[in-house]
């Protein structure tokens, strides 16, 4: 009898758990027994990995083994484990050193012909093995980029099998070109200089980008709400490296960074389309939790545009993420959770026909259809909107102006200086934006001035506000004091966050 044994990691959500998969080749009947929970795309191994190896000219044993993944309690799920399976099983068979792969962790999936094909979830399962004392790994050549990220480990990347087994028999290996982890991605053609008038729209984007609230953009077709919400990101301060690695790792298990740089800095803009379902939205899955595009939007913006149009409980169910910043997502195969802090930007026409305006502007619309297509925002999602900015369409005036409004790097210093001046605030804290403060220290500690907290006590009064309401104003105040650098919000700091929040009749 002979053994073998390798290191894997199994993700459950980011959390990444070691794996000990162990091969034993021993006499008797030829067959292929898989152990440890494998789901569908586990147990299809045996085909790939036999194929694999004997197309990189290994020997297939004509014995009986048996693959154990342990723990054997946890649920295995996708194709990286083919790579540890089969480096255990040439372990066994006694062909390669054992001394040279020990202590690696092995991420990769086997294509027929032995090559080793990109898997999702390699970064968020490299940070689980660093944490579990794992200083070695090899991953596919496709995921050397955001492998690459995790610098305190030895990354080994292989393009096929062939070329892994000579290195772990040798030493010898390709050297691969370093990869430059400082990356620019801002996209100079989405500049904020390219929004014509819209200054309270303009406005309220900044005060949303300083504190990270929540904003509607509510106005007719062609009036740039799109483009305004397209901009914001670009006016964010660029991520530090550990929500990078956040963010790429949320990514890496969606699958998503072909279309995203793994070295990228630039928070992340999702803009699902207005028929996306709710499993697409906050995140699911049958056998493998994926997370949806609350999650990736993590720590940018998620932009949906025609919001009224959206699914029944699509918007609905953004509601528990909004206020927790995470999503968790409960399963037949188990619960995941996924972080969501993110800024939700709603865009939405002011009727069905897109031209009310309250001076009947060639709307078509009855007063009915006007407040059943608004209705469809609900009572409960609309009091969790912090800006609410009514986009007028443009004149004549404002588009013929040759004059270029303010550009998106002027904006973006803005935004860093008022949340420098935060973080000083903030420094004991455990949260870093306005719209985190908790609504205990809004009330003992991050009141603004006297007759700023009278104004807002006499419009609960009136009950023109809610009382979660009364602390979405306190905490935009504070984001428009910050842009003006004043120790507490004043009272006209306060009607200018009440003016945002109430702006639009609904």
């Amino acid at each position: 009898m002979s053994l073998g044994q390798s290191l894997s990691i199994a993700l459950v959500g980011l959390t990444g758990h070691v794996v000990n998969v162990e091969v034993d080749i021993a006499d008797g009947l030829p067959g292929y027994t898989l152990l440890g929970l494998p789901d569908t795309a586990l147990t299809e191994s045996r085909d790939r990995i036999r194929s694999a190896l004997v197309n990189s000219g290994e020997v297939w044993p004509n014995k009986k083994v048996i693959v154990s993944l342990s723990p054997a309690w946890m649920h295995k799920s996708g194709s990286g484990f083919d790579l540890p399976i089969a480096i255990s099983l040439l372990l066994a068979s006694g062909v390669i050193p054992s001394e040279r792969s020990s202590e690696i962790v092995y991420i990769g999936e086997l294509a027929l012909d032995g090559r080793i094909r990109s898997v999702r979830g390699v970064l968020p399962s490299l940070i689980a093995a660093y944490k579990n004392g794992i200083r070695s790994a090899v991953v596919p050549l496709a995921n050397f980029g955001e492998a690459a990220l995790m610098s305190e480990m030895v990354v080994v990347p292989m393009p096929d099998i062939a070329t892994l087994l000579h290195w772990l028999r040798t030493g010898e290996r390709a050297q691969v070109r370093k990869l430059e982890l400082e990356v620019d991605e801002e996209d100079d053609s989405l500049d904020f200089s390219d929004v014509a008038g819209q200054d309270g729209a303009r406005f309220a984007a900044e005060v949303s980008a300083v504190g990270g609230h929540h904003l509607l953009l509510i106005g007719p077709p062609g009036a740039g709400k799109t483009m305004i919400a397209q901009r914001l990101p670009g006016i964010l301060p660029p991520l530090s490296r550990e929500e990078s690695l956040e963010v790429t790792a949320l990514h890496s298990i969606a699958g998503g960074l072909s279309i995203r740089s793994p070295l990228s800095t630039c928070a992340p803009f999702i803009s699902p389309h207005h028929t996306a379902t709710r499993v697409a939205m906050v995140g699911g899955g049958s056998h493998q939790i994926r997370p949806g595009a609350c999650s990736l939007a993590h720590r940018g913006v998620l932009f949906i545009d025609e919001a009224p149009e959206c699914g029944v409980g699509v918007l609905d169910s953004l509601r528990q993420p909004l206020e927790s910043g995470s999503i968790t997502i409960a399963r037949s195969v188990g619960s995941v959770a996924y972080p969501a802090q993110f800024i939700l930007i709603l865009a939405a026409n002011p009727c069905p026909c897109g031209m009310f305006s309250g001076r009947g502007r060639n709307c078509t619309c009855s007063s009915h259809q006007v407040r059943r297509y608004l209705s469809k925002l609900s009572g409960p999602l609309m009091d969790r909107i912090d800006l609410r900015v009514e986009v007028e369409p443009l004149g004549r005036v404002q588009l013929m102006h040759n004059e270029l409004g303010t550009s998106s790097a002027q904006i973006r210093q803005r935004v860093m200086n008022a949340r420098s001046f935060a973080t000083r605030r903030f420094i004991n804290e455990s949260w870093t934006l306005n719209a985190q403060i908790p609504s205990r220290a809004l009330r003992t500690v991050y009141q603004p001035e006297a007759k700023a907290m009278n104004f807002l006590h006499s419009e609960l009064d009136k009950e023109h506000i809610s009382a979660r309401g009364l602390h979405k104003i306190m905490r935009t105040a504070w984001s428009i004091a910050d842009l003006s650098q004043h120790p507490k919000p004043t009272l006209e700091d306060t009607q200018r966050a009440f003016a945002l929040r109430e702006g639009v009749g609904i």
